[in-house]
């Protein structure tokens, strides 16, 4: 994977999808979880900013119900925080 820094909204959503494919037949907490770390990782390494994350946000949040729009929000929060 290439730095978070380097990538365009579409290449975040591609990375988003295949990374979901890899944990196709697991559960959702799986899924959150491996996408937190890579982020985290992403931010620790200053390869993140604070303005990718919320257009992250802006763009997987309008596909979510509003549980799963909330641990989004949460999540960003979070990694913003590090």
């Amino acid at each position: 994977m290439k730095d978070f820094a380097s990538y365009s909204g579409d290449d975040l959503m591609r990375e988003a999808l295949s990374a979901a494919a890899q944990f196709d037949g697991r559960n959702e907490a799986e899924l959150i979880r491996a996408i937190f770390a890579r982020a985290a990782e992403g931010k620790r390494a200053g390869t993140l900013t604070d303005g990718q994350i919320d257009a992250f946000c802006a763009q997987f949040a309008p596909m979510l119900d509003a549980g799963k729009r909330k641990k989004l929000y949460r999540l960003a929060a979070e990694l913003k925080k590090m």
